[in-house]
């Protein structure tokens, strides 16, 4: 038992590090996702076809194809296809790859944040002397961001767990770094401490938006 203490004390240094890989992917690649989803969501709702067509078929196409292959694709295609392409940095290409892909399934959810607001409160706003400006800021975007904060916290606990395929391209986030470890030390009790650096990660996301999210179910009641 005091074996396994001390290697779990060894083992800790180098997950910690492959946390932060993993913990950075997360929130950079959701907060890039969110940002493009909303370009995406707005052009989904357009009136102008060509908008909606690229919108739509960019959504099609990374909510229908195995994230694992658009890694595969990014780090290793790209570069056979044109050298220009290539994507030295493997945080960088699972970066672009994850929040490309994030932006996609968050788009459907801004999406229908945008078009569940009563478009009634809008002109009930209007008639109490809000302009269009004041409207959006106290009865429109609150609601919103409401609606988008449960959601927005499930993408990031699935990124998380997903980020364990960029091991794929040997970035040192916490599957990887388990890998070489059991590799090396051959034994399995690593995967359990791996399994709980992530539930606690998981646990923190989960606590954070919960927090957002009554913050923001608060912040609406009150404008109201």
């Amino acid at each position: 038992m005091l074996q396994v203490f001390k290697n779990f004390l060894t083992w800790c240094p180098p997950l910690l590090d492959g946390a932060k890989i993993t913990i950075f992917l997360t929130i950079f690649s959701v907060t890039t996702g969110l940002i493009i989803s909303v370009f995406l969501a707005l052009a989904k709702i357009s009136k102008i076809k060509l908008l909606n067509a690229l919108s739509s078929a960019y959504i099609f196409f990374f909510r229908g194809t195995p994230l694992l292959l658009q890694l595969y694709f990014m780090y290793y295609g790209l570069p056979k296809i044109s050298p220009f392409l290539t994507i030295q940095d493997r945080f960088l290409c699972a970066y672009i790859t994850f929040s490309l892909n994030s932006a996609a399934y968050l788009a459907e959810v801004v999406r229908a944040a945008i078009i569940s607001i009563d478009r009634g409160q809008i002109e009930a706003a209007l008639s109490l002397g809000l302009n269009q400006t004041k409207a959006m800021r106290y009865v429109i975007i609150p609601q919103t961001i409401s609606r988008l904060v449960p959601p927005i916290g499930n993408e990031f606990i699935l990124v998380l767990k997903d980020a364990s395929l960029v091991s794929i391209i040997a970035l040192s986030d916490i599957t990887k770094v388990t890998f070489n470890i059991a590799s090396s030390s051959s034994t399995s009790l690593v995967y359990i401490l791996a399994m709980i650096f992530y539930l606690i990660i998981t646990a923190f996301f989960s606590w954070t938006f919960r927090k957002l999210e009554q913050k923001s179910l608060n912040k609406t009641e009150k404008n109201f």
